[in-house]
């Protein structure tokens, strides 16, 4: 009896730790070892891949070097067409949508800067989420771009097909980029 009461104040000083290392606002990553602080992180990174602005994605512009005036999100990160769409319905799921998360919206989707409101549309995508499309493209993000201004995706060459920005006129821009393959299994 004494040794489950024992584990009982061990399991409670354990819940209580974690909670209170999750909720004290510290920018620390020692709470982001529990399961259920990943699985929270897991779940914000999904919710992450719709727009949060009233549910409603912007495409906008931004300049990008050698690359010219391109199209990003709200938060100014990198948009990309795939070659391989050859319409407005996305081929990309699975481990590709993880790779390249695809640009949802719950709402009708806003452009602002260079980017022409006639262009932007939206696709059901398989699994029936809204995609924004562009000039007929379906619009990704690359999980290699950790910032606004990245453009780790431009050129590459995965599953199955290469990956390039778009300018306002919603054309692929070729130039620039690795042109290779990147990561195991793509």
């Amino acid at each position: 009896m004494r040794r489950i009461r024992l584990a009982v104040v061990g399991a409670a000083a354990i819940v209580m730790t974690t909670t209170a290392s999750g909720c004290s606002g510290s920018d620390s990553d020692s709470s982001a070892s529990t399961p259920s602080a990943k699985a929270s992180a897991k779940a914000s990174s999904k919710a992450s891949n719709v727009a949060q602005s009233g549910d409603k994605a912007t495409v906008k512009t931004a300049s990008a070097g050698d690359l010219g005036t391109i199209l990003v999100d709200e938060k100014g990160r990198t948009l990309y067409l795939f070659e391989k769409d050859t319409s407005t319905k996305s081929t990309c799921d699975g481990a590709c949508a993880k790779a390249w998360p695809p640009l949802l919206t719950s709402g009708t989707p806003k452009t602002d800067g260079k980017a022409q409101s006639e262009m932007i549309d939206t696709s059901k995508r398989s699994d029936g989420k809204t995609q924004v499309t562009y000039n007929g493209h379906p619009l990704y993000r690359f999980e290699g771009d950790s910032k606004a201004g990245d453009t780790n995706g431009q050129g590459l060459d995965q599953f199955g097909a290469k990956w390039f920005v778009l300018d306002a006129d919603g054309k692929e821009v070729e130039k620039g980029g690795t042109g290779g393959t990147d990561g195991p299994g793509y």
